[in-house]
């Protein structure tokens, strides 16, 4: 074959080959590209202490503890995603996190418990502060002394469920409703005409089957403005950083008195009640709030 037709050819070739390479490329950028991954992680105002450490028998799945009953008539539809807090004072579905003043409100949860809620009561007398106290159901049965003691102090009642159920608000209407009532009726065993204005759902898993529940009961759904995550136990010194580094006028300061080892938590309250009282008035929240 003569030199110009071998070069003709090979000339040809390329072009066909970019010919292909173009119709290619257009091919491939008339396919959509499949949807990316934008999941957003949880809001700072989801649950924070849902998996509290086990100890005594108190935490979730410790014999004789908080484990959830079981789900088997529990809706199909799970829960929605929390909401953030809105600047009226409102949190995850309309749940309180703030006082409405200027007074700050120190809240005690999953008590009561007989080594650590005596000293908690003791340090609230000393430095005359009044407090909320969001019982459990079975602890109130089995210490109605230590609720009628909080009622006789002039502190508020909260109800935290009746076995500390984070994954209440996956229940039916029916099994919720039940499981305040059940509480209240603990509570009100020991003091019969105790007043409970509030409800607060454990590790904070808010939704609206939870909410309603609770507002269709007389209780004010209550969330939290400070957590210093006190039930993991990180020692006094970084309770008493997070709470004082965090609180603010209108501030609802979550706490423990029960739930696990409660000893820095109590000790940092010995340096908390007298700072907060000198910068705050501190008030138990209200019994008619709603």
């Amino acid at each position: 074959m003569p030199g110009a037709t071998r070069r003709g050819v090979a000339v040809a070739g390329l072009v066909v080959v970019a010919l292909l390479g173009s119709a290619y490329a257009l091919g491939r950028s008339m396919v959509p590209e499949p949807p990316r991954d934008t999941a957003v992680g949880a809001s700072a105002t989801g649950p924070h202490y849902a998996e509290q450490p086990a100890e005594g028998g108190v935490g979730p799945g410790a014999p004789g503890g908080r484990t959830p009953p079981a789900t088997q008539d529990a809706p199909t539809t799970p829960p929605g995603p929390a909401e953030g807090p809105t600047p009226d004072g409102y949190g995850p579905f309309g749940s309180r996190i703030s006082t409405g003043s200027t007074e700050v409100a120190l809240t005690f949860d999953d008590g009561p418990d007989p080594q650590w809620t005596p000293q908690v009561l003791d340090l609230l007398r000393t430095y005359q502060v009044k407090a909320t106290f969001c019982v459990v159901g079975q602890n109130a049965q089995d210490h109605p002394d230590l609720i009628q003691e909080i009622v006789a102090d002039g502190h508020t009642l909260c109800n935290h469920t009746w076995s500390h159920d984070t994954q209440l608000g996956t229940r039916s209407p029916d099994q919720i409703r039940a499981d305040l009532l059940h509480t209240n009726e603990a509570i009100r065993a020991a003091v019969p005409d105790a007043h409970i204005g509030y409800f607060r759902q454990p590790g904070g898993n808010w939704n609206y089957r939870i909410v309603s529940a609770a507002e269709e009961l007389g209780l004010t759904p209550l969330h939290w403005t400070v957590d210093p995550a006190d039930w993991q136990a990180p020692g006094s010194a970084k309770i008493v950083n997070s709470v004082l580094g965090g609180t603010g006028p209108g501030a609802i300061v979550l706490l423990h008195d029960a739930g696990g080892d409660r000893r820095g938590t109590v000790e940092a309250l010995h340096t908390l009640l007298p700072e907060l009282r000198y910068r705050f008035r501190l008030e138990a929240l209200p019994t008619g709030a709603t």
